[in-house]
């Protein structure tokens, strides 16, 4: 069973979404078959890259609020990720363009990667004190290098803006496409979609659902039960009359 999650790294429900599933999916008793795909999903894809500003000034201009109100949001999204056992700084965040994380991830996922990085991206967000958007390409490279990429293919990466740049755009037009309009968005098989960062046991519910419901494969045509074909023994021979 495959199990899609459309997120963004500047999301902090996606942060703490991800840590609800997981705790589901721990406890599922089929979970070494659920593959779990990360895909691309930017909340601000217009803003420029250069285009850093600290979230409370953000928050404020986005929604209207004041300081002390968008503050006070900060501090009840650090209470929901420290019971998720999440570390989480309230105060002197920043928030920037996402889009090359985004495509980072992409090619984390030609190398087997993409949970490690976007696990330690979001760490680097919403944990740490380093900035993810203001000190350049290298930081996100020692980010990469840490989940296990080589260091100048990360650079390569990020030097060329075309670089997996179609994926993360098809990846936002699927979005589009199921109906998501935020993130965290959780699809099942492409039978269940869950929206938001849920209680783990929304999630167990969900898993133990789409699992029991899954189609067992259905042969269109039997046709000539004889026909050739390779198996465990490995494949016949046809023999000439």
């Amino acid at each position: 069973m495959r199990v899609e999650i459309w997120s963004d790294i500047a999301c902090p429900w996606c942060y703490v979404g991800k840590a609800r599933f997981e705790k589901a999916l721990e406890a599922f008793p089929y979970r070494d078959g659920v593959e779990v795909v990360h895909r691309s999903f930017e909340l601000d894809p217009g803003r420029d890259k250069a285009d850093v500003q600290p979230v409370l000034a953000m928050l404020s201009k986005k929604y209207g609020m004041s300081q002390a109100q968008a503050q006070a949001g900060e501090e009840n999204l650090g209470s929901q990720a420290a019971a998720e056992g999440l570390a989480y700084r309230t105060r002197d965040r920043d928030h920037g363009n996402t889009f090359d994380l985004h495509r980072l991830l992409h090619f984390a996922k030609e190398q087997g990667r993409q949970d490690e990085l976007v696990q330690i991206f979001y760490r680097a967000n919403f944990a740490e004190e380093r900035s993810l958007f203001s000190e350049g390409d290298e930081r996100l490279v020692d980010l990469a290098v840490e989940a296990g990429l080589d260091a100048d293919e990360v650079r390569g990466v990020l030097a060329d803006p075309t670089a997996y740049a179609d994926d993360v755009r098809a990846d936002e037009r699927e979005a589009a496409e199921l109906g998501a309009n935020g993130v965290p968005f959780f699809v099942l098989d492409r039978k269940y979609g869950i929206s938001g960062a849920q209680p783990a046991e929304v999630f167990t519910q969900a898993l133990t659902q789409a699992w029991g419901n899954r189609s067992p494969l259905k042969l269109i045509d039997q046709g000539d039960a004889s026909a050739e074909a390779c198996g465990p023994d490995g494949c016949a021979v046809p023999q000439q009359h």
